[in-house]
């Protein structure tokens, strides 16, 4: 079983930064990938970005990149988003979640773990 605990939400001007952290415990293992979702009220939970544990091979949705930034530190079990130039429209709940075949997929489906979630909330 793994556990993830999310943290760094909160509301944050536009053109502001704000880092969320996921930090796993439990049996974890370097074949594993997380990938951070969103999801605003009324809309589908959507990828963000994601990250393989082993390779550090990240992916970033077009609607991020140049603005978000995703790393992982092995030594604390631990991924950030770092968030820049947000805007209003990245208003929403952001999940961390796990997947432990390695993959980096915008299908929720294949996680297997998930975090409960923090907000973040963008105003202009």
């Amino acid at each position: 079983q793994v556990q993830l605990v999310e943290s760094g939400g909160g509301l944050v001007q536009a053109g502001g930064s704000l880092r969320l952290s996921c930090a796993a415990s439990g049996r974890t293992f370097s074949s594993f990938s997380t990938g951070w979702f969103r999801q605003a009220p009324g809309k589908e939970r959507e990828l963000v970005s994601g990250i393989r544990w082993s390779s550090g091979i990240t992916y970033a949705a077009e609607s991020v990149k140049g603005r978000f930034t995703i790393s992982r530190d092995n030594a604390k079990n631990t991924v950030y988003l770092q968030m820049n130039s947000l805007k209003p429209e990245d208003t929403a709940v952001y999940y961390c979640a796990v997947d432990k075949l390695g993959r980096i997929t915008s299908n929720y489906y294949s996680y297997d773990y998930w975090g409960q979630g923090t907000q973040v909330t963008v105003s202009s």
